[in-house]
C-alpha cells in the first residue's frame, strides 16, 4: 500500500469506489464544514476539499481536509498549481502528510481572471502533470523535486483529472496517460453527461492498458434546473450537456427539475457500473446539494459503503 488510505484499500479490494465533494465556506466558518460533512459520513469512500475553486478566495483546502479527519472522514487534499510555487507545493504536502491526510489530487487551477481577485498573478510554477511527478519522487524515491533527500517521506496515494470531453478530444486520453505515467493512482474526471462520449474515452484508455494501471472515476454532477443544464451546456469551457437531458427536464414541473436531475445521475451510475468495467468508481460532485449526495448513492444501489 502507498498511502494505507480508505480510498485507496476500498480500490485495492475490487470495490465500486465512491468519492464525493466538499467546498470550504469564503470564512473560517468551522460549523459550515462539520455541517456539510455530516451529510457525507458513511456515503462515500472520501471526500475531496476542493482548493481555492473558480479562483475564489475560501478557506484553505489543508485546513479544511483537517476538520474532516477530526469529523472521522477522509479527505482527498486538492492542491492546484494556480498559487504556488514549487516551494510551497512541497511543503504544503509534507505539512499535510503530518496532519494525517493521505490522499492528494494535482490539479492545474483556474485561471485568476475567472475568479474575484482577477489582479492576481497566477504562479503556475509547475503544472499538474509535473506536480504528480513531483509528487510521486517525494513519496518513492523519497528526494525532494532537486534531488536532495527527505527527512520523512509523505505517504500519499495521488489522484489527477480528466476532462474526457474538452477539445480535441483524441488528446484527451494521451493527456491522462501522461498523467499515469507521471505517477497518479486514481483518476476523477469532470462532470459526465453524454454518456455515448464518455464510453468511446473509455474504451481508448481500456485499449490503450491506462484503466490497467490507474483507478478511473466518472464524475457525476446532479443537474438542479433546466437553467443550470442550459448554462453548462453554453458557457462552460469542456461541457457537454446533451439536448435529452435539457429536454427532459423541461418535461417536468419546475419544483421536480431537480428530482429528475438525481434520477438522471442514479441512472448514469449504474450504467457506468454495469457496462463500463474499465471504471472503477464515481466521484459524486454534489456542491451545495450535499444533503442530497445519499440519495443519489443509495438510489445507485452503493450503500452501505464497504468496510476495508
Amino acid at each position: 500500500m502507498k498511502s494505507g488510505s480508505n480510498l485507496e484499500k476500498v480500490l485495492a479490494a475490487g470495490h465500486f469506489a465512491v468519492t464525493g465533494e466538499l467546498g470550504p465556506p469564503r470564512g473560517n466558518n468551522v460549523e459550515e464544514v462539520r455541517h456539510k460533512a455530516a451529510f457525507l459520513k458513511g456515503i462515500v469512500d472520501s471526500v475531496n476539499i476542493t482548493d481555492n475553486q473558480t479562483a475564489v478566495v475560501r478557506m484553505a483546502s489543508w485546513a479544511a481536509c483537517k476538520l474532516l479527519i477530526d469529523e472521522g472522514l477522509e479527505p482527498n487534499y486538492q492542491m492546484v498549481c494556480r498559487d504556488r510555487n514549487r516551494i510551497a507545493l512541497q511543503s504544503d504536502i509534507l505539512g499535510a502528510s503530518a496532519l494525517g491526510i493521505k490522499n492528494v489530487l494535482c490539479l492545474s487551477g483556474d485561471h485568476q481572471r475567472f475568479g474575484d481577485h482577477p489582479e492576481g498573478k497566477n504562479v503556475y510554477d509547475l503544472d499538474s502533470i509535473q506536480l504528480i511527478d513531483t509528487f510521486r519522487k517525494m513519496r518513492d524515491e523519497k528526494t525532494f523535486l532537486n534531488g536532495k533527500e527527505l527527512d520523512g517521506a509523505p505517504g500519499i496515494f495521488i489522484g489527477a483529472a480528466a476532462n474526457p470531453f474538452a477539445d480535441p478530444f483524441a488528446w484527451r486520453v494521451v493527456r491522462m496517460g501522461k498523467k499515469i505515467a507521471a505517477g497518479a493512482d486514481f483518476i476523477q474526471t469532470q462532470c459526465i453527461y453524454n454518456m455515448p462520449k464518455f464510453r468511446e474515452f473509455v474504451k481508448m484508455a481500456v485499449d490503450q492498458g491506462l484503466t490497467e494501471k490507474c483507478a478511473l472515476l466518472a464524475g457525476i454532477t446532479p443537474l438542479k434546473s433546466v437553467g443550470m443544464a442550459k448554462y453548462m451546456a453554453k458557457f462552460v469551457p469542456g461541457m457537454d450537456v446533451p439536448e435529452e437531458h435539457i429536454k427532459r427536464l423541461q418535461g417536468v414541473d419546475k419544483k421536480e427539475q431537480g428530482n429528475e436531475g438525481i434520477k438522471i445521475a442514479i441512472e448514469m451510475i449504474q450504467e457506468i457500473r454495469e457496462t463500463m468495467p474499465g471504471v472503477k468508481g464515481v466521484h459524486v460532485m454534489a456542491i451545495e446539494w450535499e444533503h442530497r449526495a445519499k440519495e443519489i448513492v443509495e438510489g445507485a444501489g452503493l450503500l452501505p459503503r464497504p468496510v476495508v
